[in-house]
């Protein structure tokens, strides 16, 4: 399970926010995993805060949760609908039923089909929803139904938050003056620090879904044109998909088949991180690439594809990492080849960007969606005193369950 820092606590005569988080499930994806950094941050600092999720109490919960994190999961009632459109309908109308007997002050729905059904069942009712947009809006594998429904419906959104300022292109114009960009908590994982010394069992390391947007591909093309060159050298693609099989027969068909792995999902959060030597994000589009910042807060040397959206706004070209044209696979095995040849090169990247990415630390982002939050409940309640306090403003020990 993933880790959970100290954060911060409400005291005094603060009032206590109540707050309900939507989501899909409770997986290992990036938008869950802030939602617990936040989730537990309000729950232990005394805000009133619940998970709808349309999963069932079965299925794991990977990111770790403090223990006064309500759990509303609604999958045992979503699962009598056959034909898709009422399926939709039934979905929309367990949440919407959820939602009025929880009366949060405001809503949080995660990604573009949650923020379609979130803001729908909220029609006719007072309650205040934020949308946060995740993924690349123009890339993103969504029917046009969504996209269509996520443009008509988002007008009725009190704030949209995206993760890049370049992903504001694509919000519609009719909400642009109530959106705000948010990036991603970024907490270094519990995996040991970049070993700079290391000169056996030096690893490349990428993360995430199995799937084409992640690139992995591209990465096993790359890496099996410099392996000759370095013989002691490994590659590690941790994650699982439905492109799993197609890897593995691509790595199958390669000379280097025995220093290429798939080791499927890290046992905890952030796991991937032990004994890695350099990170790779292959990717071809991104929203908010969190395992790339979770390598930098490691110290570990990156090399990104400079894809839409994320990698420019996390990576100095240079300075704390290696930006490369997208999709681009010649310039991605210089890459490597360059930084498997010069471990000084690794440690000054390393270094820099251990440095560097304390500027997405999760108190910083924290204090943006509490500013956030704050704004919206005012606009419905009337200017809040200006001695609120958030919880970015106290500090206290947290615990958590899973």
């Amino acid at each position: 399970m993933g880790r959970m820092s100290t954060n911060r606590s409400l005291t005094g005569n603060t009032p206590t926010r109540r707050i309900c988080f939507v989501v899909e499930a409770l997986g290992a994806g990036g938008a869950e995993r802030v939602i617990s950094l936040l989730a537990s941050r309000w729950a232990q600092a005394g805000w009133d805060v619940a998970i709808c999720s349309f999963d069932t109490p079965k299925d794991r919960i990977y990111h770790a949760l403090h223990n006064k994190v309500r759990l509303i999961r609604l999958g045992e009632l979503d699962r009598t609908s056959q034909r898709r459109g009422l399926a939709m309908i039934r979905r929309m109308l367990i949440l919407r039923r959820a939602l009025l007997r929880e009366r949060p002050d405001v809503v949080l729905s995660f990604l573009t089909k949650i923020n379609v059904l979130t803001l729908a069942a909220t029609i006719g009712t007072r309650l205040k929803v934020v949308a946060c947009e995740r993924n690349n809006p123009a890339r993103q594998d969504a029917h046009p139904f969504w996209n269509k429904a996520n443009s008509l419906l988002l007008r009725r959104a009190d704030a949209v938050v995206a993760q890049t300022k370049r992903s504001l292109d694509h919000i519609p114009d009719s909400v642009v003056g109530r959106a705000k960009v948010i990036p991603n908590p970024i907490e270094m994982p519990p995996g040991m620090r970049a070993d700079y010394d290391a000169t056996e069992d030096l690893r490349i390391v990428a993360v995430g879904r199995l799937t084409r947007q992640k690139g992995f591909d591209l990465l096993i093309d790359a890496f099996s044109r410099v392996a000759p060159r370095h013989p002691g050298w490994m590659l590690d693609i941790w994650g699982e998909g439905q492109d799993r099989r197609m890897l593995e027969n691509m790595i199958a068909h390669s000379p280097y088949c025995d220093r290429i792995n798939l080791p499927g999902l890290s046992g905890i959060h952030g796991g991937w991180t032990e004994g890695a030597s350099t990170f790779v994000l292959s990717s071809r589009f991104e929203g908010f690439p969190n395992a790339l910042g979770e390598a930098m807060a490691c110290g570990l040397p990156v090399i990104a594809f400079d894809c839409p959206y994320g990698p420019r706004e996390l990576v100095r070209n240079g300075l704390d990492g290696i930006l490369i044209e997208s999709e681009n696979v010649q310039a991605l095995a210089r890459a490597l080849d360059r930084l498997m040849s010069a471990p000084h090169l690794r440690r000054a990247l390393g270094e820099n960007a251990a440095h560097s990415i304390k500027r997405f630390t999760p108190d910083r982002i924290a204090l943006q969606w509490e500013i956030l939050v704050k704004t919206v409940v005012s606009a419905n309640r009337g200017a809040s005193s200006s001695s609120d306090v958030t919880p970015s403003q106290m500090t206290g020990p947290a615990a958590i369950h899973h």
